[in-house]
């Protein structure tokens, strides 16, 4: 083993700082409010630019997604794609977070 400053390194006791961040986020159960900040900020990337301008407000609670859109023909487009939008918010975080999507 070799000496730094006088500690000695252990490389099978090192974790990489992505898993350092995910170990946190599980002991302080920060994961859902994390993934639920990761989707609202991803918003223009998942339904587009054209659709995202047009968002007044988005949110997540239990499990629902909640968006307000200012126009009837884009509340329409987007109960059109309802089963896309899930399948690409689920497939972002990686696992089924949000199982309804709501247009107020």
């Amino acid at each position: 083993m070799r000496k730094y400053r006088g500690e000695e390194i252990r490389r099978n006791d090192d974790i990489s700082i992505k898993q350092a961040v995910e170990k946190m986020l599980e002991v302080y159960r920060l994961r859902q409010k994390f993934d639920e900040t990761s989707i609202v900020n991803a918003w223009p990337q998942i339904i587009g630019n054209a659709i995202a301008n047009r968002t007044e407000r988005i949110y997540i609670r239990d499990k629902k997604l909640f968006v307000s859109v200012e126009s009837a023909v884009i509340k329409n487009e987007l109960a059109m794609m309802r089963r896309q939008i899930l399948g690409r918010i689920n497939e972002h975080v990686g696992y089924v977070m949000v199982e309804e999507f709501v247009i107020l």
